[in-house]
């Protein structure tokens, strides 16, 4: 991937010092401000569901308020950040990017930098109906929010296997691997840093450690030196079994689902395990493609829309956001066949109504629901970890 500016040479950049988001005092002056203006979404351009979603369900209920949503892909969301600090650097207070699909070591760079604007979710209605103390949206990756992004959905990290092929299944990160090493070339994951192939390694990290309870979410190079041999000696040892024997990796899930689509595969892995009902429903994947739950858990996450601090769209981008955390729309963007997201709302605290809207959703032949895949689930370690880990990566199984 080419990128333009580098993310930690400009970690210094200021944002405006002064925002028209501090003088809202009401929603109402919210959506005076935000009629006519147009927000650009910034978003992984890869997900054909979340494309479709936004296009075809989100981007007709904020127009209702006056807002026009143009949905901008990226391959990655560094590419986004990007954008937004050669902005800040250059002095612009009227930035091209009005909100960001983003959470972990992205939107700490972001803080870091000031890049983001703080403090203006409680504002939002729809706020109300998410539980204050959710562990998963107070932090990301070991970063507070602070206001500072607006929840959008829950993820869980998530195997799944062609039972056709897997009669019988393992049901331990350290039996897949062990899986992969009894049937060579069947079992591969995508190189880091892409998102998969780095959550994948934090898997690993934990199982090699014990447990994940045996790692610390506070980053320090300590832990870091005591713990990350172990990973780089486990997946060093797994390579020669790998497809292709580890000569070449996926760049990125898709590739990686690709080849389980090809059945070159038998297991493939996601962070949006809805995806797998629509592909199994058209035929890519396999027929048998179940979901493979492990005894020791996956991690768990939430993932946020981030508010540039220089958006020229800011009244425009929160009622983006308020709209795509209100009940209807999270109701749709739970559909199986629409996006198939985990709320981030607090089901049970909200109305009976709307309870039973989420009570009403059908469910996937495929993905079982949120508490299965959650069972035993360990939160994000601290963002500083997956740069660490991806680098060590890359020197101590790549390039070995």
């Amino acid at each position: 991937m080419a990128v333009g500016v580098s993310l930690l040479t400009l970690a210094g950049c200021a944002a405006p010092e002064t925002s028209s988001a501090t003088t809202y005092d009401d929603w109402e002056s919210v959506l005076a401000d935000a009629e006519g203006q147009t927000v650009q979404l910034w978003m992984y351009g890869g997900d054909n569901q979340g494309n479709a979603y936004v296009d075809d369900i989100l981007a007709p209920a904020v127009a209702e308020y006056g807002v026009t949503l143009e949905r901008v892909p990226v391959t990655d969301t560094r590419d986004a950040l990007n954008r937004v600090f050669t902005e800040l650097q250059a002095g612009r207070s009227d930035g091209t990017v009005d909100l960001i699909w983003v959470n972990g070591d992205n939107f700490r760079t972001g803080k870091e930098a000031d890049a983001w604007l703080c403090g203006w979710t409680d504002l939002m209605p729809s706020t109300l109906g998410t539980d204050p103390d959710d562990p998963l949206l107070t932090s990301d990756f070991g970063t507070p929010v602070d206001g500072c992004e607006a929840p959008w959905h829950k993820a869980q990290f998530t195997l799944a296997y062609n039972a056709e092929a897997i009669p019988d299944p393992p049901t331990t990160l350290e039996g897949v691997l062990e899986w992969a090493e009894a049937h060579p070339g069947r079992f591969t994951y995508p190189a880091p840093p892409d998102f998969t192939g780095s959550v994948f390694l934090r898997e690993v990290l934990a199982s090699v450690s014990g447990g994940a309870d045996n790692v610390p979410a506070a980053y320090s190079d300590e832990a870091f030196s005591e713990l990350a041999p172990r990973l780089y000696e486990r997946l060093g040892t797994l390579a020669p079994s790998l497809w292709r024997g580890g000569d070449t990796y996926p760049a990125n899930e898709a590739e990686l689902g690709q080849l389980f689509a090809d059945r070159q595969i038998d297991i493939t892995m996601t962070y949006g395990p809805a995806t797998l009902t629509d592909l199994v429903a058209d035929g890519t994947y396999p027929p048998a493609t179940t979901v493979l739950t492990l005894e020791d858990g996956t991690v768990g996450n939430a993932s946020f829309l981030g508010l540039p601090a220089n958006s020229d769209s800011i009244a425009g981008a929160m009622v983006v956001a308020n709209t795509a955390l209100s009940v209807d729309q999270q109701v749709a963007k739970a559909q199986p066949d629409v996006w198939g997201q985990f709320t981030v709302l607090d089901i049970d605290g909200l109305p009976e109504s709307d309870r039973a809207q989420f009570d009403d959703l059908p469910d996937s032949p495929v993905v079982p629901g949120y508490d299965v895949l959650s069972r035993n689930a360990h939160g994000e370690l601290a963002a500083e970890w997956v740069p660490a880990l991806d680098e060590g990566w890359r020197a101590g199984v790549l390039d070995r």
